[in-house]
């Protein structure tokens, strides 16, 4: 536990941060912002500036975005389709093979092989 005459002068810490207060800000400040004319170095992309587009541009985009999704709507479908034509045969036996699956599950749930 401390002592009172260990614990520091709450005006003395007050006066201490005053006088510091200019070159706190000062560390603060040189940081935030880059001047218009000065060069940056590499920058994340979302601190970037934005460099707007011309709609030249913008529309060529929007042309290989709609390729892109409309190539990707043909390969879900073709991939969908590919799936579908199942022979009569084999829609039967799955079919027969689940019957049989769930009448032998209803026998082991049941206590009918007591008897």
């Amino acid at each position: 536990m401390n002592t009172p005459e260990d614990q520091p002068n709450p005006d003395e810490a007050l006066a201490r941060a005053r006088a510091a207060r200019k070159q706190m800000a000062a560390v603060l400040d040189e940081d935030q912002e880059p001047e218009v004319d000065e060069p940056v170095g590499w920058q994340p992309i979302w601190k970037r500036p934005r460099t707007p587009k011309s709609k030249a541009d913008k529309k060529k985009e929007l042309r290989e975005q709609r390729r892109r999704l409309q190539d990707a709507a043909k390969r879900r479908l073709a991939a969908r389709n590919s799936r579908r034509p199942h022979s009569r045969q084999n829609r039967i036996g799955n079919a027969a093979a689940r019957r049989d699956a769930r009448a032998l599950s209803r026998v082991r749930h049941s206590n009918a092989w007591l008897w």
